[in-house]
């Protein structure tokens, strides 16, 4: 038996740096992720899809952001279950029980709305722990698992939410302890546990039978998700009573979201800097967070500016993450007496270069932008 194990498709996600048309590319590829499951189902010979949560972004989301990811859904082709997270749970105001959600709802698509054992077929269960709100009390998937014992049927749990191994945070009462899992598939009770709420494609312990697949498409920048973009393709062995199981990861992500760490002294580094960013392939998918930091002459922090713009209008977002970036300008001597320019233009000119070099107060950050803005419209500090 094969099937797909994908989770936190998060659909109606925005990102508040994407401007332009980025936004709704990036939105258009979430969806093509899922659509493009029917592909991948198809060459694998899947059976069917298991969504471990937070399937939506939330349960507020515009009818057209419902309409389109059901449809998405709907060109899977094969059965899928999706289980309510975190981000949209089975609450009051749930997207699952919209007037939208269920008259649309394609035949192929099963909401995970109960807790508890759901047959698929015969010999084959789901085991759902849905979430209900925001912030359960209690460990869900612990309560799913008590009540069940060893059978000849195999089972798969589909669950949301952090294990205790991984979580920094152990004390919640919504935490999944792993030696629950553990014990659940050393005794045969479960034989895979599908999980989500983890974006990056993780194996938990050590039985190759606990997975979070991840997020099918990148939601955050490369320090935080180190490996987005999979969806995992399960295969159970039925005919052998320990039902062996066999997991192979799926790239099918298409955008990134990276962050660079670069220092910046010379027009060296910043030459090596352009032609980093220039060789990044995919420009129009890929997210750039530049964390820089260095001392430059306002020549060179002209021509930098002159480099990030440039790059700005290639990459789907491009900027300095300012928390992490710390550049010092410093008027060289000499850098401004060439100009062609006196009198009262002049005398501004050294008065702001001594506002530049007096130190990094809001008057010294002004008069440095100043400074590089006068080189390039003098064509001095141009990329």
């Amino acid at each position: 038996m094969r099937f797909l194990h994908t989770a936190d498709w998060q659909l109606g996600m925005t990102r508040h740096f994407l401007a332009g048309d980025a936004q709704p590319r990036y939105s258009a590829a979430r969806r093509d992720a899922v659509a493009g499951l029917n592909a991948l189902a198809k060459e694998v010979g899947a059976e069917f899809v298991v969504v471990a949560g937070d399937v939506f972004e939330h349960n507020q989301l515009a009818p057209q952001v419902i309409g389109q990811s059901l449809e998405a859904m709907r060109a899977i082709g094969i059965p899928v279950f999706l289980l309510p997270g975190n981000h949209d749970p089975l609450d009051a105001s749930s997207v699952y029980t919209s007037a939208l959600f269920t008259a649309e709802c394609p035949d192929n698509v099963v909401v995970l709305d109960r807790a508890g054992v759901r047959e698929v077929r015969p010999g084959l269960q789901i085991v759902a722990a849905p979430w209900r709100s925001k912030a359960p009390t209690s460990d869900l998937v612990c309560e799913v698992l008590e009540p069940l014992s060893q059978a000849d049927v195999t089972r798969v749990l589909v669950a949301h939410g952090g294990v205790d191994v991984l979580d920094p945070d152990r004390d919640k009462p919504s935490v999944i302890r792993l030696t629950e899992l553990d014990h659940a598939v050393n005794s045969g009770v479960i034989h895979y546990v599908a999980l989500g709420d983890k974006h990056s494609l993780t194996q938990v312990g050590n039985s190759g039978r606990v997975w979070y697949s991840g997020s099918p498409e990148v939601t955050n920048f490369d320090d935080v998700e180190q490996d987005p973009g999979h969806v995992l393709v399960v295969d159970i062995d039925e005919s052998d009573p320990r039902r062996p199981v066999t997991v192979e990861a799926r790239r099918v992500g298409r955008w990134r979201f990276v962050t660079l760490h670069n220092h910046v002294d010379t027009s060296r580094d910043i030459a090596d800097l352009d032609m980093n960013l220039d060789l990044m392939s995919d420009k129009e998918r890929t997210v750039v967070r530049l964390a820089l930091t260095g001392s430059l002459t306002v020549t060179d922090r002209a021509t930098l500016d002159a480099c990030l713009d440039r790059y700005a209008r290639l990459f789907a977002w491009l900027g300095l993450w300012e928390r992490h970036t710390d550049l010092a300008v410093i008027p060289a001597d000499g850098e401004f007496s060439n100009l062609g320019i006196g009198g009262f233009a002049a005398a501004a000119v050294d008065e702001l270069v001594a506002t530049a070099r007096a130190g990094r107060d809001g008057s010294a950050v002004d008069a440095q932008a100043a400074l590089a803005l006068l080189l390039r419209l003098t064509d001095r500090g141009a990329a």
